[in-house]
């Protein structure tokens, strides 16, 4: 059978956390091996997992949907994908709508969330079963005109003609076009027992009772395309290109601009932070600078201005400035010592007249990675500089960076344990034998220590599992001080949602991503000696 081009338009990563079943860059590149002409990763109210998506699409050449999944509280199931970087900035914005209305590690989303916004958003309706009403598909198309479908997905059940029937009639007596969705949750079909266990921890709840919960069956990967064409009718998989083909977004597009407040008027960001640094200059040494002091600062000063890293730099020396304004002490570190121009701003007291800088370490055009300041503040009071940061920029226009927390040897054992039906007792054992230096290895002889046989076939598949669990996304936490702070509103760049801790807010990305894209953070750390 002739393979027929195909774009696969709604795919969950392990970023749906406890649900998919496969990492992002997996996804894509498996997409890539069948022969895909798009993938769109559409995590449940998330965009999480798109820049690792990302990075692994560039790498292969695959095209890249970003979307979302949502689900209404009346129990409306919808797919969102943007179009170009204005749908792009509606869709995180809406994300960011739905989590700070929850708490964290949830969302809510009425129908009254969508009347403004997502134009450059394309919708998919993803009709629940026999009862799907006409009355949601008229709202669906009346909110995306011209821009909706029926999504129907088709997993080989023993009703599928059936099902396919029942979908296009429904598609030709709403008047939306019908297209094929894969309703994907893993890379491979060899996924399938993982994605059961995800799916009985998330229910917090054994395999054996989470019953017809789990999934029928292991069609929810990535598929050939000779197995869809027996599936679906021709034009259902021809409609996926016709959508990918009405996405012409790509993160490349997003530029991060920095907060203007720095930037005194009648100054450039050039030209004020040369005024701070000479201003500096005389401060450190009224007699007149060193001349290897000044080539430095020049020589970091060019370096600066060539990579447009002023705004940072402003950045920090504002937020140290306040902090001194208060009577708080703080110190910067790290290879931010190695700059002339921080110890002019006050930033480090490291002396560049008493040893050799190497200002490569904090910026480098050959690296092309962002500037990393640190600044420890006396712990005590870290937060009144947190708060300095909120009521500064607004709490749409700064947020923490978060912290994707994975799975360890320990978490994962217990947890699988847990779903395999272990006890506390056991789980218990097994999670006190695992040692640090083990890293990421579960060895035989902790299962013998924890009192378990190795060769148990309980305890092998409990092995196995956990194994392929170890570095999946477990949660979202927040970063001990890594602050974004943009231009504009920060959720027309990334989604924000609320953290654990009351009166925090966080990005879903974490630094990696961030050093991905080019986005600098500001590090606002605590250090228990200064206090």
């Amino acid at each position: 059978m002739v393979a027929p081009p195909y774009a696969e338009l709604h795919c969950l990563s392990n970023f749906s956390f406890l649900r998919g079943a496969s990492h992002p860059a997996e996804l894509v590149q498996r997409a890539h091996a069948l022969g895909y002409a798009a993938l769109a990763l559409t995590d449940e109210c998330s965009v999480s997992g798109v820049v690792r998506a990302h990075v692994a699409a560039r790498e292969c050449g695959l095209k890249l949907i970003v979307g979302a999944e949502f689900r209404l509280r009346d129990g409306l199931h919808l797919v969102l994908l943007a179009r170009h970087r204005e749908g792009y900035g509606a869709l995180c914005e809406l994300i960011t709508r739905a989590r700070r209305a929850a708490p964290k590690g949830s969302y809510r989303l009425e129908r009254t969330d969508f009347t403004q916004g997502l134009d450059g958003c394309l919708a998919i309706w993803l009709p629940a079963g026999a009862g799907a009403s006409a009355a949601d598909a008229a709202w669906v198309r009346a909110r995306f005109p011209d821009r909706a479908w029926l999504g129907v997905t088709l997993l080989a059940g023993g009703d599928d003609a059936a099902e396919l029937a029942r979908q296009l009639a429904l598609a030709a007596a709403t008047s939306l076009p019908a297209v094929a969705v894969g309703g994907v949750h893993m890379h491979v079909r060899g996924r399938r027992a993982l994605q059961d266990t995800l799916t009985a921890i998330r229910l917090r709840t054994t395999l054996a009772g989470a019953g017809d919960r789990l999934h029928a069956n292991g069609e929810r990967h990535l598929r050939r395309r000779e197995a869809l064409a027996r599936l679906y009718p021709p034009q259902l998989l021809q409609e996926t290109l016709a959508v990918a083909g009405r996405v012409q977004f790509s993160l490349e597009e997003l530029r991060y601009e920095y907060p203007r407040e720095v930037v005194p008027d009648g100054h450039t960001a050039t030209s004020y932070l040369r005024l701070l640094t000479e201003q500096g200059l005389c401060r450190r040494w009224p007699q007149g600078a060193p001349g290897r002091v000044r080539q430095q600062v020049e020589h970091e000063l060019a370096l600066i201005a060539e990579l447009r890293y002023e705004p940072f730099f402003l950045t920090v020396h504002d937020i140290v400035r306040q902090a001194l304004e208060r009577g708080i002490l703080f110190q910067g570190r790290g290879s931010a010592a190695n700059s002339a121009v921080c110890f002019c701003l006050g930033i480090t007291e490291v002396d560049p007249a008493r040893l050799s800088l190497l200002v490569e370490r904090v910026i480098s055009r050959e690296r092309n990675e962002p500037p990393d300041i640190d600044v420890d503040f006396e712990h005590e009071r870290r937060e009144e500089v947190i708060q300095y940061l909120y009521a500064r920029y607004g709490r749409e226009r700064a947020a923490l960076t978060a912290v994707v927390v994975s799975y360890c040897p320990r978490s994962a054992l217990r947890d699988v344990g847990r779903a395999l039906g272990l006890s506390g007792l056991q789980l218990g054992r097994l999670a006190g034998a695992m040692q640090w230096w083990d890293g990421r290895r579960i060895a035989d002889e902790r299962l013998v220590e924890a009192g378990l046989d190795p060769a148990s076939p309980v305890v092998r598949r409990l092995v196995l599992l956990a194994r392929e669990l170890i570095g999946f996304p477990r949660h979202l936490s927040q970063h001990v001080g890594g602050f974004v702070i943009s231009a504009g509103p920060l959720a027309q760049l990334v989604p924000v949602e609320n953290a654990a801790m009351a009166g925090r807010t966080v990005i879903q990305w974490d630094k990696d991503d961030l050093d991905d894209l080019g986005i600098i953070k500001v590090d606002v750390l605590g250090l228990g000696m200064l206090s």
